[in-house]
């Protein structure tokens, strides 16, 4: 008898039900009865406009917390992805209006090339995060941390922490405030994401490689996986996402600015974890990370409905990530034995 089914039988009647709220079943049953209490005391919740708001909300969660995971899985963590976002912002801010600033009709240049430098530049921050955690074996936490220290303050000093204004106003009608039969743009990018991290977990070598990294890099070094370039991918990919997701909320607002994404660290990697990424790295998977950024997003936009004070509302959200890393242990220990 394999060791899955001897799990199984261990539990009863009880298996199916564990395995399902293990696989994401518990996230949806939470979702769906915070919505309905949400809803039965402020109606408000229920509004086309706020369900658009929350959709686009945790797209931006979603996006960051998915190159979140994979450096996760990979074994490490990425501490950097909130002023990634904030330097993506600046940088195509800063193009574009200095290609705008001479007025006249609005071309594909003025966009493209400042988008692809703000992509650029995160992804350079997340190989440069890579290339001290996998050659320089340092750690995660010491240089992701240090890394947030130097893009912030270079992207404070280069904006005095005044908005880069004169953006096209194209780039928003598209990217803010444009939608494909009416889902927002930010969503269908978030999805795009989604489908192509489950691709690469589901069904490549890379997908597995990864795992095999987080699980133990040194055997699979041995087996003939190379650490060196996985990790490289996992923060460059990191960097990117975020970067993606600092050019959304740039194209929404307007305007760059240095202070975007200044909780995302906190918020990406309560979203790894409650969607059942292990701190210790080696599993997880990108659906349920997802259904993780929706859950986080229900709550922050049902505390701010029912006009909870800002100081609880960060009480809860500690408390949540608290109670999702308990939960993972419990699950950890569970299918240990």
């Amino acid at each position: 008898m394999t060791a899955p089914t001897r799990a199984m039988r261990g539990h009863g009647g009880w298996a199916l039900p564990l395995r399902i709220l293990q696989d994401g079943g518990l996230l949806i049953v939470l979702i769906v009865l915070l919505a309905m209490i949400t809803g039965h005391v402020q109606p408000r919740f229920y509004s086309r406009l706020n369900m658009l708001n929350m959709l686009r909300e945790a797209a931006y969660l979603a996006i960051v917390s998915l190159g979140q995971m994979l450096v996760m899985i990979a074994g490490g963590f990425d501490l950097s992805v909130g002023v990634v976002s904030a330097l993506a912002s600046v940088v195509a801010a800063s193009l574009m209006a200095m290609l705008y600033a001479g007025g006249g009709d609005v071309t594909v240049t003025m966009i493209l090339w400042p988008v692809l430098a703000a992509l650029a530049a995160g992804a350079a921050v997340g190989l440069a995060n890579g290339f001290c955690v996998s050659v320089l074996d340092l750690s995660p936490f010491m240089t992701t941390l240090a890394m947030t220290s130097v893009v912030a303050g270079g992207t404070l000093y280069y904006t005095q922490g005044i908005p880069i204004y004169g953006l096209p106003e194209r780039f928003g009608e598209i990217f803010g405030r444009g939608s494909f039969l009416h889902v927002p743009a930010s969503v269908i990018v978030a999805l795009v994401f989604l489908a192509l991290i489950c691709l690469v977990q589901r069904m490549t070598p890379l997908g597995r490689h990864i795992y095999a990294v987080g699980s133990n890099a040194r055997i699979a070094a041995l087996s003939g996986v190379r650490p060196v370039p996985i990790l490289m991918l996992v923060y460059g990919a990191a960097g990117l996402l975020a970067a993606c997701m600092g050019l959304l909320v740039t194209a929404r607002i307007g305007s760059g600015q240095a202070s975007i994404g200044a909780s995302l660290v906190i918020e990406s990697i309560s979203a790894a974890v409650i969607g059942g990424v292990p701190l210790r790295g080696g599993s997880g998977r990108a659906e349920r990370v997802v259904l993780a950024a929706i859950f986080l997003t229900v709550v922050s936009n049902s505390m701010n409905l029912l006009r909870i004070d800002s100081k609880l509302q960060t009480l809860v959200q500690g408390s949540v990530v608290i109670i999702a890393i308990a939960l993972e242990r419990a699950f950890a220990r569970r299918r240990q034995s």
